[in-house]
Order: structure tokens, then sequence, then C-alpha cells
């Protein structure tokens, strides 16, 4: 299990500080704000009794943020909120907000997977072809000075042999230079 999938462990101290025992640092609740918003998950206790004072922290956050004019919660939803807490019955408002964010989490994320597919330019045929083409025209172009149109996963000061990078052979820079002219010749044409 790696460290982004259990939870953060905060420990709260008899003076009410919160202890981060993964950086082994004190935290406020901005910081505790800031690692969920960085998709962390995070666990709350109390160091001498050992309760869980997660779902208390994580209220007292969003108060503050509300309190801030950072609105997220309608007051309609706020009073039902507060209604279900107050109705005595067994409520199904819990269930229907856990299923709800559940789907908008959901929805964003296959909202980004067919974002990622429908890239024009990632299913353009050739298209590493030309990126590599393009890498020794600069190269071509610059003369490999300073370190422009070498190897780009290099250092700027690593030498280039150290990195294992070869330099192309003038009949590749030869067959650009053709390519080049032939792609002219047929803009030439189209004009």
């Amino acid at each position: 299990m790696t460290t982004k999938d259990k939870p953060l462990l905060i420990k709260r101290y008899a003076s009410r500080r919160l202890y981060n025992t993964e950086t082994s640092d004190y935290v406020t609740l901005e910081d505790i704000s800031g690692f969920i918003r960085d998709g962390r998950e995070v666990q709350i206790v109390d160091l001498k009794s050992g309760d869980d004072l997660t779902r208390q922290y994580l209220l007292q956050i969003i108060a503050e943020h509300e309190s801030r004019g950072e609105s997220v919660l309608p007051v309609d939803v706020l009073n039902d909120l507060v209604r279900s807490y107050m109705g005595g019955n067994a409520s199904v408002v819990p269930q229907f907000l856990e299923a709800s964010f559940e789907m908008l989490r959901s929805g964003q994320s296959r909202m980004l997977e067919n974002m990622g597919a429908m890239n024009p330019i990632a299913k353009m045929p050739g298209l590493e072809a030309m990126q590599a083409q393009q890498a020794a025209f600069v190269k071509a172009m610059t003369g490999g000075i300073g370190g422009i149109g070498t190897n780009w996963t290099t250092a700027p000061d690593m030498d280039t042999s150290e990195a294992g990078a070869e330099e192309e052979p003038a009949e590749d820079l030869d067959a650009i230079k053709k390519q080049l002219a032939e792609l002219q010749a047929k803009l030439s044409k189209l004009k």
C-alpha cells in the first residue's frame, strides 16, 4: 500500500495542536484543507483517547470556508441538512449526498478521459515522425548551439556523450532537407 493510498494520520494533542505523523510537524486546518485538495484522505485522531475526530475537523474546515465567502453550499441545502439532523427519523440525506458526490467524481473522470480521446492532434498519423523531424531541423538550424536541438532529455550541463546521445548522421539531415524541399514544392502547387 502506497503512502497516497492510506489516509494521512493527523494526531491532535491535548493542547489542540494538530501533528502530521508523516512529516513530523504541526499543521493547521488550512494545511489539512490543502492535503485534501491535493487528493489525500486524512484521518484525525485524539492522541489521548484515540477518538476519530476527522468528521468534526472536516466540518470545521467547511464552516471556515463558508464564513469567508467561499460559499459552495446553497442556503437551501444547508437548511435541508439541519432538518435532516433535527428530524429524528433515519435520513436518506447522507446516502443521497454520498451517491451524488460519487456520480460527480466519476463524471469528472469520464469527462477528462473523453477530452484526451477527442484531442485531434494526438491521433494525427505520423505525429511522432513529425516531432522527430522538427527536433532534427532545430538541431540543424542551430548547429547544436548551447544544447538547443540536442537530446532534450539531457540536462543542459551534461555532456551528450555521457547521456548516451549519438550524433545523427549527415544522411538524416540530407533526408530532412529533401523532405522540406518536397513539402515546399507541394505547398507551392496548392497556391
